[in-house]
């Protein structure tokens, strides 16, 4: 029997922690004259409430610590549960949505995915904005934050839960979590910070800046307006472009570069190949937008650069009419977009490093077909790969794919178009955020997804942000007993 005390502990700190964001936005739509504060307050009393009585209930269960087992609890338990005291602020103030809508904003702006079925953002009370950019900056790495906070209390180095979330090291570059998470506190925040100031030194509100820059580097794509970056002019869409970039690389080489390590930032395959694959899909994109339409050269290359950065990276804001170019284009996102950015980033997909690792072992297999008595190991960085971590590799990737076909057919029996049901799995799975398809032309939202598809995508997108195994590994019955 699995003790859920621990569990319920971090749960219920982190909960405490969300009561506390939340008097932010309360006080913004307080100062602002509007009720909206009000309901705020109201959120955050009971999310405060909740987050105290299961903090005073399980703190007796500290003394054992936390296992491999519960550390994979809480990890599926923190995406699931925190996004319901997330919505209340949704459901109570405005935009008044209901339950469903609701825990789909939250889980939308938690998983980092993007996501939305509000129309008229423009309209929303300031604080409302604020708080679904807070959600997006909570959910890049935030999350992850608080609890390795919490973790040295129930005497576990933390590294369990860095595990569980896909969260890929490369190695651990420091001796104890504790300095990793308060290292990653600096990078996170400081890049945030930093956004948010460019945002505003190029012209933006001082609120759209807190809200696209924290959605920005937490790669969420949640913006304050339905326009999302089409408002803003080349220089903003630029600076934004370079942000996501940045943001949506591997954190850890950040970690390093503050202790003084420059080259494994350089040097990194992972990080190469990334920035080529972009550059080979906004270059072939832009080429095929000419030949076949025409239209100014900057502009289009713009549209391309802006647009398949945000897919890659799982950030999800739109500028332009890019989502109508259809045909080459349409290849070439939906595949970046499963690929994904990097590992050990806030972005999720597939991630390079495992398209690269099973790149290899695809061309090793093929190189030992053509030769059956040589050896040809797979090699990553010029390391030999282990036979586990390959199978490993495949093994996921076999079941992403699977996945999307699974929830597609799904979503297809509550009544949704095939089209529309690809892409709505591809953006949810992939955490992209990005609006295709026949269903999202209308509004740019997932509004018009019955509420029994939205329920199917709130599940892909809690199980690509915690990348599949985290979440398959919870309904294996041995998982329980043993």
């Amino acid at each position: 029997m699995i003790d859920l005390r621990p569990i319920f502990y971090v749960v219920g700190r982190i909960l405490v922690v969300l009561a506390i964001l939340m008097l932010a936005p309360a006080f913004i739509d307080w100062r602002a004259g509007l009720e909206n504060g009000a309901d705020f307050l109201e959120s955050a009393i009971i999310t405060g409430a909740v987050g105290i009585l299961l903090s005073v209930a399980t703190s007796n269960g500290l003394a054992g610590g936390l296992n491999a087992r519960q550390a994979y609890l809480m990890t599926a338990m923190i995406w699931g549960f925190v996004p319901l005291f997330g919505a209340l602020p949704f459901m109570l103030g405005a935009p008044g949505l209901s339950f469903t809508h609701a825990y789909f904003e939250a889980v939308s702006g938690i998983t980092t995915t993007g996501s939305t079925v509000i129309i008229g953002l423009e309209h929303l009370p300031p604080g409302m904005n604020l708080w679904r950019g807070m959600l997006n900056s909570l959910g890049g790495l935030g999350i992850a934050f608080v609890a390795m906070i919490f973790l040295p209390v129930l005497r576990v180095g933390g590294m369990q839960y860095f595990k569980t979330e896909g969260f890929d090291t490369f190695g651990k570059a420091l001796p104890r979590a504790t300095d990793i998470a308060r290292q990653l506190v600096i990078v996170y925040f400081g890049l945030t910070l930093a956004c948010i100031l460019v945002y505003r030194l190029l012209g933006m509100s001082e609120l759209s800046a807190v809200v696209n820059g924290m959605s920005t580097v937490a790669t969420g794509g949640f913006s304050d307006a339905d326009a999302s970056f089409s408002r803003f002019d080349a220089p903003i869409q630029y600076a934004a472009a370079l942000f996501m970039v940045i943001s949506s690389l591997p954190y850890i080489r950040y970690v390093q570069l503050l202790n003084g390590q420059a080259r494994p930032l350089w040097q990194d395959s992972q990080i190469r190949a990334y920035l080529q694959w972009i550059a080979v899909a906004v270059g072939t994109v832009t080429l095929w937008r000419l030949v076949s339409a025409g239209g100014g050269i900057e502009e289009t290359f713009r549209e391309a650069l802006f647009n398949l950065i945000s897919i890659m990276s799982s950030t999800g804001f739109g500028a332009g009419s890019f989502s109508g170019w259809g045909g080459y284009m349409l290849v070439v996102a939906f595949l970046i977009g499963i690929v994904g950015a990097c590992s050990g980033s806030s972005a999720s997909g597939l991630s390079v490093f495992r398209v690269q690792i099973a790149a290899s072992a695809l061309l090793a297999q093929i190189r030992q077909i053509a030769s059956p008595s040589k050896v040809v190991p797979v090699r990553y960085e010029g390391r030999a790969v282990e036979e586990d971590v390959i199978s490993g590799l495949i093994l996921f990737i076999t079941s992403f794919v699977l996945l999307i076909g699974l929830m597609t057919v799904t979503l297809t029996l509550t009544g949704v178009d095939p089209m529309s049901a690809l892409w709505g799995v591809w953006t949810s799975i992939g955490n992209i955020g990005y609006g295709m398809g026949p269903l999202t032309s209308r509004t740019g939202t997932l509004m018009d997804y019955p509420d029994a598809a939205k329920w199917v995508l709130i599940l892909a997108m809690i199980m690509g942000r915690l990348g599949l195994m985290a979440v398959f590994v919870l309904f294996l019955p041995r998982f329980w007993r043993d």
